[in-house]
């Protein structure tokens, strides 16, 4: 059995789990387990699991095997579709993003106060006010009013909380946030079947790089969409050329997004054998997904519920939770798939058996 030590996050995420289920993820013995798509090693194939949900449709090995997903037939991708869906319910996506919730809630305040912070040192952090304005068809209104009332909270405060004079304050801030990433990484642990193997100080690293990389992207794109329309206003450019210049922001926004969930996905599971891809079907379908789910829920929760109606003063606070709820199971959808599509590929190639 693994060490408490090793399991403590993924309980705290989603409870303690079933005898069964915890030698499923964490392996027998308290050894590493493999992934899906990793099961083979120098003993031949394992196929330890079969018959199990998300194993139910590997295809037989054939010839001329793609090497990449977009090599796949229509019928394999159907395959791939029907094991993605047992793996959701194998894996109780919507359970463990309600963990993934509860912590990045709790990171979020301490994320923005790190965020703002970092960018003072550069630029005018009000920049960020007027920004988060342009971001009200994708982020629920009540929800962006809290977002917007803790920036300009800080904004407001004292010039020293935005000098390397509170560098120490800004340590402190990045630490709490980096919680909510570690609970993301150890959900994408559990998508792809992995337990934590790297110690304490390899992990907290990652998570910390990856929480501080996410905050520089984020900052270098509020800088971009802040300073192109002086640039394009400056510059003698036909109003139609200059139009069409600035709707470019979006397809950038979008990429840098990609390119943000293809990295969180190549080092946030404890994987030793993963290699970097632009971009991955699970990937594209999370970052379209994010971009679709939360203007969808935006329209929703800002035209036809009301959940002041039924949770007072905390309406806004329930709606902020959902869209972050639905966003991590946006995330981890996009990781299963991934971890499917490996087996598939894998299977198709000879290097897995079909389960019987």
């Amino acid at each position: 059995m693994p060490r408490p030590a090793d399991r403590s996050v993924s309980d705290a995420l989603f409870g303690p789990l079933p005898e069964a289920e915890r030698r499923r993820i964490y392996g027998d013995g308290g050894g590493r387990s493999a992934s899906p798509a990793t099961q083979t090693g120098q003993d031949g194939p394992d196929v330890a699991g079969k018959g199990r949900p998300g194993k139910e449709n590997l295809p037989s090995p054939r010839e001329n095997a793609p090497e990449s997903p977009w090599g796949l037939r229509p019928r394999e991708w159907w395959g791939v579709l029907k094991d993605t869906v047992a793996e959701i319910g194998q894996d109780r996506v919507t359970s463990v993003a309600g963990g993934v919730t509860f912590f990045g809630l709790l990171a979020l305040f301490p994320a923005i106060t790190a965020l703002v912070s970092i960018f003072g040192l550069v630029a005018d952090p009000t920049l960020i006010e007027s920004q988060l304005e342009k971001l009200g068809g994708f982020i629920p209104p009540s929800a962006l009013d809290i977002i917007s009332g803790q920036v300009e909270a800080i904004v407001k405060a004292p010039g020293a909380a935005l000098s390397f004079a509170g560098i120490a304050g800004l340590l402190a801030t990045l630490w709490s946030a980096n919680g909510g990433m570690k609970a993301l990484m150890d959900a994408l642990n559990v998508a792809q079947f992995q337990r934590e193997s790297r110690g304490f100080i390899k992990l907290n690293i990652v998570s910390l790089l990856l929480t501080l990389g996410a905050m520089v992207l984020l900052i270098l794109l509020i800088a971009a969409i802040a300073v192109l329309p002086a640039v394009l206003a400056w510059l003698p450019l036909p109003e139609s050329t200059k139009d069409m210049l600035t709707s470019i922001r979006w397809p950038i926004m979008f990429a840098v997004l990609l390119l943000a969930i293809s990295a969180l996905y190549r080092w946030g599971p404890s994987r030793h054998d993963a290699h970097f891809s632009w971009i991955s079907p699970g990937a594209l379908l999370a970052a379209i997904g994010l971009v679709g789910t939360s203007a969808l829920f935006s329209w929703y929760a800002g035209n036809f519920a009301n959940y002041n109606e039924t949770y007072g003063t905390l309406g806004a606070a329930v709606v902020l939770m959902m869209w972050l709820w639905i966003s991590a199971i946006v995330v981890m959808v996009g990781a299963e798939l991934n971890g499917v599509l490996e087996s598939h590929l894998r299977a198709l190639s000879g290097q897995a058996q079909k389960p019987e």
